[in-house]
């Protein structure tokens, strides 16, 4: 405690890929990032989370954060309410995060990210601490005492990754792979999101510096255990289409007699997305307690955002989801009439 911070200096991302000036910060402030620099500066002890249900981004971001705030000599605790899934587990650091239901001790900030409300971090006790936002999904509020939310960023790790560029942090093999996961996973694999030029600029920075894109991509997609194919084949057994869209689900008690978790749910829904002639999809995952959680995805025309934030949900224009109340046929309903509403907007292709 009250150790001093380690000067950094700046320029140590020589030849960085993205400039944080090319991006309008969607928040309260008007300079989001000096303000947060200004914090993490001047305070010493920091709890940083995000949402309940971990995801690459949400991994790899805490993590490149964590050593972000060891390079500056600040003292740091990665927390979440569950154990990250497997394909995470080997982030340099992921054995730090630790797993707990309610935030406790003395710190002098709480960083949330990827989060549009406390809520959806589902731990209990972050009220009380200083609040700082860090968001790039357009459904991202203002709750914090520092808000920086960018739609435009393709990954929570990309703008952690500006952080700490402008604290002249060392891109690190460690962080660089920390980093390299948002991207790779809030992209699909570079494949929808805000993917452009400099997102390749990115990754090749990050990989220059040391990221295995190889060994990343072969965690995050070739290294399914046999109870999530057993799961995804129970679902491709409920595969439907109807013209432009398609819906596969779950019940609880696939997953019981499949052995699978609820990480093995992950990514299912883009086997219905895959469908040629599909723009949209939906995944339903019946919950034990009778919900039922939707992941919907989109091909770019039908903004899936929008309708799981109607829906008490949120994400990303082409990657979002929600959890309604049961039961799965009733859900599935309301789900595929919103969808049905929105492939209706679209202009019909040519036959």
């Amino acid at each position: 405690m009250g150790q001093t911070s380690p000067k950094l200096e700046a320029g140590s991302f020589a030849g960085a890929a993205v400039e944080s000036a090319s991006r309008a910060a969607v928040s309260g402030q008007s300079d989001p990032i000096g303000s947060i620099l200004e914090v993490l500066r001047r305070r010493e002890r920091f709890v940083v989370c995000s949402h309940a249900q971990p995801d690459g981004d949400s991994v790899g971001s805490m993590l490149a954060l964590g050593i972000l705030l060891e390079q500056m000599g600040k003292r740091t605790e990665l927390v979440g309410p569950r154990r990250i899934p497997a394909q995470y587990r080997g982030l340099p650091g992921a054995d730090a995060i630790r797993t707990t239901p309610r935030v406790e001790g003395r710190y002098d900030a709480a960083i949330i990210l990827e989060c549009d409300s406390l809520q959806r971090t589902k731990l209990m006790g972050l009220e009380s601490y200083y609040q700082i936002n860090i968001d790039h999904h357009i459904s991202g509020q203002e709750f914090a005492d520092i808000n920086w939310i960018d739609h435009e960023a393709v990954s929570t790790g990309e703008m952690v990754y500006r952080l700490a560029r402008a604290a002249g942090a060392e891109l690190t093999p460690e962080l660089a792979s920390c980093i390299y996961m948002t991207v790779l996973t809030d992209t699909g694999g570079f494949c929808y999101g805000a993917v452009n030029e400099s997102t390749f600029a990115l990754a090749r920075e990050l990989v220059a510096a040391g990221a295995d894109p190889v060994g990343i991509a072969r965690d995050v997609y070739f290294s399914a255990p046999v109870s999530r194919l057993l799961l995804l084949g129970a679902a491709l057994e409920r595969l439907r289409q109807d013209g432009r869209l398609a819906w596969m689900w779950v019940t609880d008690g696939d997953l019981e007699r499949s052995g699978a978790s609820e990480d093995d749910c992950d990514g299912l829904v883009n086997y219905a997305l895959g469908v040629e002639g599909v723009e949209a999809a939906v995944f339903l995952r019946e919950l034990p307690e009778g919900r039922v959680r939707l992941s919907l995805r989109s091909k770019g025309e039908v903004n899936v955002a929008a309708i799981a934030e109607r829906l008490g949900g949120g994400g990303h224009e082409n990657a979002a989801g929600c959890t309604l109340d049961g039961p799965l046929a009733r859900a599935l309903e309301e789900i595929l009439a919103y969808l049905r509403a929105a492939l209706a907007e679209l202009p019909r292709s040519p036959s």
